[in-house]
């Protein structure tokens, strides 16, 4: 049975606007809102539907954290821009260009690794393995651009991607990989 991939956040960003005042954002009634600027320097506002979080800064960029696809991500920043017009906010862009920063994913191979093995096999150019700092074996890939942390349990975190497509294909290159050198079971 082939691996499956679960995207477990998607990073989205934005410009809503030339400038916010997070003050006034506060006063207006985002209702659950963080702001103090002693502690970040941006208006931190969670919601429920999707389940992400936004982080909103002064320039009028946003950033939104949370998100299971790029779809939810889009869906919670247009939301986000309507939720600002209607309490106030002028000039508050209705289609922003949504930009994904990054995607993190999950997989299991369903098997154990050995790590050092792999650590041989795959040389220090592109891998990092140091059991005493983290537990798992860093994989960078070149083509997709993404990070691969593997651990003996078989599970994979794929990070870095900028659609979930790249962290498929991160997991396809990884496997035949494995299985080329004889590391999966």
């Amino acid at each position: 049975m082939e691996p499956t991939i679960t995207i477990e956040n998607i990073v989205a960003s934005t410009r809503l606007a030339e400038d916010f005042d997070l003050q006034k954002l506060m006063d207006a009634g985002l209702e659950g809102a963080e702001y103090n600027k002693t502690k970040f320097p941006g208006l931190v506002y969670r919601i429920e539907n999707p389940k992400v979080v936004f982080l909103i800064f002064t320039s009028g960029k946003v950033v939104c954290a949370g998100a299971r696809s790029t779809d939810k991500a889009h869906m919670a920043l247009i939301n986000l821009a309507n939720e600002l017009s209607s309490i106030g906010c002028k000039e508050i862009d209705p289609e922003p260009e949504i930009r994904v920063q990054n995607v993190v994913a999950s997989a299991d191979l369903k098997t154990n690794l050995n790590l050092n093995a792999i650590l041989t096999a795959f040389g220090m150019e592109n891998v990092e393995y140091e059991p005493e700092v983290f537990p798992g074996l860093v994989y960078k890939l070149e083509a997709p651009k993404v990070v691969v942390l593997v651990f003996r349990t078989g599970k994979l975190v794929i990070t870095g991607g900028k659609c979930p497509e790249d962290c498929e294909e991160g997991l396809r290159i990884i496997k035949r990989q494995f299985e080329e050198l004889g590391l999966l079971y």
